[in-house]
């Protein structure tokens, strides 16, 4: 049994990486609005501090809240980072793939994270290279992918606008966490209970 009934997701990198782009909302908080409300606006609003939404969601069986946290990219709200980052289940780097700045940035934004978080090399973290469906690209596939498995993390490619893969990262976000809060929650190995099956009896495999 999970002590908790929610799970906290965390949307991190840069803010408005190219001026040209304030137009087009199409970053953390783009994602994060198609993922809840299955919707893009072309508004761009900046992100003061940090933002949340939640959704409901169905999975092995259960009930669970989701809360997606988007923190906002700019360097005068990092110091906020401590607080939000606590209790977090799971972590998004995202970046600009017309953008190779937001792409370089994201060496900052795992330090970052790597100082907030415990058990560092269990908590799940992707890349998310985000806008895929602009053609001026900056950022190749190739590129992130290598950045991605050098730094032990999955890589997508979304498009918030287009509403590619929005859905699949998020659900491998939950699945990832959930993962790994049942690892975490596993007893010592001193208490560790041991049972014997008869040979051929059925084990229970995960779902995840």
């Amino acid at each position: 049994m999970f002590r908790r009934s929610h799970l906290k997701i965390l949307l991190i990198g840069n803010s408005g990486s190219r001026p040209e782009s304030f137009g087009i909302q199409a970053g953390k908080s783009a994602l994060m609005n198609q993922y809840v409300n299955n919707r893009f606006s072309s508004r761009y609003r900046a992100t003061i501090g940090s933002d949340f939404l939640s959704k409901q969601v169905h999975i092995d069986g259960r009930m669970l809240t989701v809360q997606i946290w988007d923190t906002a990219g700019t360097e005068r709200f990092q110091a906020l980072g401590t607080a939000l980052y606590r209790g977090s289940d799971c972590c998004l780097l995202v970046f600009d793939v017309t953008s190779a700045s937001s792409f370089q940035a994201l060496d900052k934004w795992h330090k970052q994270l790597l100082l907030q978080i415990e058990e560092q090399s269990a908590f799940p973290i992707a890349v998310i290279g985000n806008k895929t469906d602009l053609e001026n690209r900056e950022v190749s596939l190739e590129e992130a992918e290598l950045w991605s498995r050098l730094h032990h993390a999955t890589y997508f490619e979304t498009s918030a606008k287009a509403a590619t893969n929005v859905q699949e990262v998020f659900q491998w976000a939950v699945r990832a966490a959930l993962k790994n809060r049942r690892i975490s929650e596993l007893p010592e190995p001193d208490s560790v209970r041991l049972e014997t099956r008869p040979e051929g009896a059925h084990r229970d495999k995960c779902g995840c």
